[in-house]
């Protein structure tokens, strides 16, 4: 892949320190450095070299080649977004994020990957940023390319992108907003999760925007980013998700999949400085909901 990056500050700066800056990893700085090539105004360059304030950097990084256990999948995606380093997606519910052992064959990587293909892309690894479970609907972030997640990092590590779902959940909500912070740990059948206080912080900020007779629509935002979260935080509430077999939710409300939906995400392209906003509409089965 080829990309320019200015440095738009007003000091020079060693290219090397300006890489860091823009949240290249030490792994890609030195992939730039021995495998890619670095030129400013047609120079070659090195990450010795200095980059002047206002200059621009011309940086072709190695391809990243297709893994054959990985198939191409050239069934649709809905594209909400993209560009040459970032894809956007509305994920139905259903469809798999990534390929594991019961589905190698079709799943979002699967798709994204021919989806690359097709458009005559070159590197063709397509890195999940913002994951969903296989039933959970709405918008999904994916990086085209190795560059782009390792200078998003910093944002994943520091939970900086921001993820906002609506979910029904069973019963009356005594509180209309808050926030559950209560820690979870894999279940000893290695399939649930749980609260317990031996558990990795979790952190749901939460608000109702309707309560129906026996259930009510919420908007949860992640502030952590733990397996199952919105689901198991809600279920040692007494309310847990409308259709969530799992963790025993009600299955007799007209909808066959725990009622999940992420709605809207938000984050800072670190190599544009960029801000980004994505909403999704709710499918027709959790529309259903919402409107009786």
């Amino acid at each position: 892949m080829i990309i320019n990056l200015q440095n738009t500050t007003e000091e020079p700066m060693k290219i090397r320190a300006f890489l860091k800056s823009k949240g290249f990893s030490h792994r890609l700085i030195s992939s730039a450095k021995h495998e890619g090539t670095m030129r400013i105004e047609g120079h070659k360059v090195s990450t010795t070299d200095t980059l002047e304030a206002g200059e621009k950097l011309n940086l072709q990084l190695p391809k990243e080649k297709s893994d054959p256990e990985v198939p191409f999948s050239f069934e649709p995606l809905e594209i909400v977004f993209e560009d040459e380093n970032w894809l956007v997606i509305n994920k139905p519910a259903g469809l798999t994020s990534v390929p594991g052992p019961s589905n190698r064959e079709d799943t979002v990587v699967n798709r994204v990957k021919g989806h690359l293909k097709n458009n005559g892309s070159k590197d063709l690894i397509p890195h999940v940023i913002t994951r969903l479970d296989r039933d959970t609907s709405g918008v999904m972030l994916i990086a085209k390319n190795r560059l782009a997640v390792s200078v998003l990092a910093p944002q994943i590590e520091n939970h900086k992108i921001e993820k906002k779902y609506w979910a029904f959940v069973s019963g009356t909500m005594a509180e209309k907003k808050g926030i559950i912070d209560k820690p979870i740990v894999r279940s000893e059948d290695g399939i649930h999760r749980e609260v317990n206080p031996e558990g990795q912080q979790a952190k749901t900020r939460f608000q109702v925007l309707r309560q129906y007779g026996d259930y009510a629509l919420v908007e949860a935002e992640l502030l952590t980013g733990r397996t199952h979260q919105i689901w198991v935080h809600f279920a040692s509430l007494g309310h847990p998700l409308l259709g969530d077999q799992l963790y025993d939710g009600p299955m007799e409300m007209g909808i066959s999949r725990q009622a999940l939906h992420a709605t809207s995400l938000k984050f800072v392209d670190p190599l544009t400085e960029q801000k980004h906003e994505f909403k999704v509409a709710i499918p027709e089965d959790m529309e259903n909901l919402k409107n009786v």
